[in-house]
């Protein structure tokens, strides 16, 4: 049954690979759990209380609370799936409800830091520092996800519209507008990569050897340089992500605006964002002002 789950995330719904392969995995982990639990029980014989057994056997292993919510998350996908293509005669997962989880507010890197990490005296004259120096820029002035930024092409920056044509969660696409200052950032880019490496892709971000950066290369630089102005645990794309956006609402967009360009499905996503906003607004308060 999860393979037919997995054909229809594929096929139907356009998930990417990634995510298809965590459904694998959380909804995998449920099927050892009950058929450890007994032999005899299947998918359509699973009740209730195994899945409320296996949410407080992932509590006591130490898995967070959202953990535990993504994978009963995916539970519940599987079972209207297979109750609307009449794999099961039940659907045991829907009224359960998960452990409530804080939200945490997200990492952001202040100004201050991303003007040090951005000076070109920071920067050697080589490939690899114009390339991960190139990458940081976009993820800050644009918002993308990562996989949006491993996935763009040169054919999806358009020097004189100054757009970026973004593919998004699901294949969705979006146009992000980007300044002056990206403009010549990536156009310097682009003739460095051009002279220093031979390419064998159509990708925008190169490797030295010609091919599409990874995931797990933009994940390296981007730690590593911001490991230069900050102390900060999470030094991830994402945060880069979440600064993009943070600044944005600091300086008065609109919260619509700051959702579409980031590729919420939901305001309430970008609502979060708000709250980073009023406790930086906080904190400063307190350490400028004499009776705080």
């Amino acid at each position: 049954m999860i393979k037919k789950f997995l054909d229809y995330l594929k096929f139907e719904r356009n998930y990417s690979p990634d995510t298809i392969e965590d459904y694998d995995a959380d909804l995998s982990a449920f099927e050892q759990f009950f058929r450890k639990l007994d032999p005899q029980l299947t998918w359509e014989t699973v009740d209730a209380d195994v899945i409320r057994d296996w949410m407080e056997d992932m509590m006591d292993r130490g898995n967070a609370a959202r953990s535990v919510n993504r994978r009963l998350s995916a539970l519940r996908s599987l079972f209207r799936y297979a109750l609307s293509h009449h794999l099961v005669s039940k659907d045991p997962a829907h009224l359960i409800r998960g452990p409530k989880a804080d939200k945490p507010l997200p990492y952001f890197m202040r100004e201050k830091e991303m003007d040090r990490l951005l000076d070109p005296r920071m920067w050697e004259d080589t490939y690899s520092d114009c390339l991960a120096r190139t990458i940081i820029i976009v993820f800050y002035e644009t918002g993308i996800r990562l996989s949006e930024l491993t996935g763009l092409d040169d054919d999806d920056v358009s020097f004189i519209n100054k757009e970026l044509k973004v593919t998004g969660k699901r294949n969705k696409q979006r146009i992000i507008p980007f300044g002056d200052e990206l403009a010549k950032v990536l156009q310097d880019y682009e003739r460095r990569r051009d002279k220093d490496v031979t390419r064998v892709t159509d990708g925008l971000f190169l490797n030295r050897k010609g091919k599409r950066v990874t995931n797990v290369q933009v994940r390296k630089m981007v730690e590593d340089n911001l490991a230069k102005v900050t102390t900060m645990k999470k030094r991830s794309p994402h945060v880069l992500r979440h600064t993009f956006a943070t600044a944005m609402l600091n300086h008065n967009a609109g919260l619509e605006s700051v959702s579409k360009l980031l590729g919420h499905a939901s305001i309430s996503t970008t609502e979060i964002y708000t709250h980073t906003t009023f406790e930086q607004l906080k904190k400063e308060y307190k350490s400028a002002h004499p009776r705080a």
